[in-house]
């Protein structure tokens, strides 16, 4: 049986990849230590345990199929907790992004699904592609999986784990969505120093990502988390990502974790300008290899295409996922200045 067989072995997302049809229909089972499993579909399995905490946590990953090393972080995480190997103290939802995706190495088949959120999967032209109707699949069971909590003050939280295209200046750092009319946490940034991350971008407008769709929408402490640069599956040295992995496994197993103070080791910037590209002839203005968050000086070039030029407005602005081969009317180019936020 399947369950049995993943009990023994592991080997959740391995069978989502290559025999999804062995989750088409919903699978539940009990571990022996209590611990629910619940298989909604390839690639997205939830776990509770026999008492569960006050927190319901989301790891996702594989929104992007070339991001690897947060899969093979999750991945591990779910064979240890199927296992036996790591008992879960809290609630647990566990997904695998863009399986397709990762089957042949690409950020996505067809279209972005990272800017796919908040119900952009249905705008037009509708449902129409694979990415789109796992969109809308993500955002089910992550509504689903809070909605089924316990009663009681509970907190949620989701993690939105990925990799960078280029390398960075900054190798580690986490983009903390819109939070309208919500305080910023600086307990949760300090987790994320605690997982390596010490670099903190505000966001100031809304978006399509994951991450602001749980914000938003559930009022999740949700990020959305770089953990370094692009690398295959089986090519990622896993202790640069050693500190993230610990942190998360001690969260959903109820470990203490010692969070770092917020101090000068963080580094914290906003959102200065949005750069779309708009034209067919849209090129950024830097090598292909320029890392992320390096400045440039007031008036210097960074993008250009037919009937536009865009600059740096201020001294110290730093590029963030430059990407000139985006669709038409996505965005191509971010730029921050550093911020403060108060403790």
């Amino acid at each position: 049986m399947i369950e049995q067989s993943l009990q023994q072995q592991g080997g959740f997302l391995a069978r989502s990849r290559t025999t999804p049809d062995d989750f088409s229909s919903p699978l539940q089972f009990t571990l022996n230590n209590g611990t629910q499993v619940d298989i909604s579909a390839e690639g997205i399995i939830a776990f509770t345990p026999a008492q569960p905490g006050d927190k319901d946590i989301v790891l996702s990953c594989g929104v992007h199929g070339n991001e690897t090393a947060p899969i093979e972080i999750c991945d591990e995480m779910v064979d240890g907790i199927l296992t036996g190997k790591l008992n879960l103290a809290h609630r647990v939802l566990f997904l695998f992004g863009n399986l397709p995706a990762m089957d042949i190495a690409q950020r996505f088949v067809e279209e972005n699904m990272n800017r796919l959120f908040s119900g952009a999967h249905s705008e037009a032209p509708g449902l129409v592609n694979a990415e789109r109707r796992r969109a809308k699949q993500l955002e089910d069971a992550v509504e689903a999986f809070y909605a089924s909590a316990p009663e009681g003050n509970r907190t949620r939280y989701h993690y939105d784990l990925h990799t960078a295209i280029r390398a960075s200046k900054n190798d580690k750092f986490a983009v903390y969505p819109l939070l309208h009319d919500r305080q910023h946490s600086i307990e949760q940034i300090r987790f994320l120093g605690a997982c390596g991350v010490t670099t903190i971008l505000l966001s100031e407008s809304p978006t399509t990502t994951f991450s602001y769709f749980s914000s938003t929408r559930f009022n999740a402490h949700a990020f959305t988390v770089e953990l370094g640069k692009v690398r295959p599956f089986g090519e990622n040295d896993m202790q640069r990502f050693a500190a993230a992995k610990d942190s998360l496994t001690r969260l959903v197993s109820g470990q203490p974790v010692t969070l770092p103070a917020f101090d000068e080791r963080f580094l914290v910037y906003r959102v200065n300008q949005v750069i779309n590209r708009t034209k067919e002839d849209f090129r950024l203005n830097f090598d292909d290899d320029t890392p992320n968050f390096t400045d440039y000086k007031q008036g210097d070039v960074l993008a250009e295409e037919s009937g536009a030029v865009y600059r740096a407005t201020q001294d110290g602005e730093a590029i963030v996922f430059p990407n000139a081969n985006v669709a038409l009317g996505q965005r191509a180019l971010l730029t921050v200045v550093p911020t403060r936020l108060e403790p």
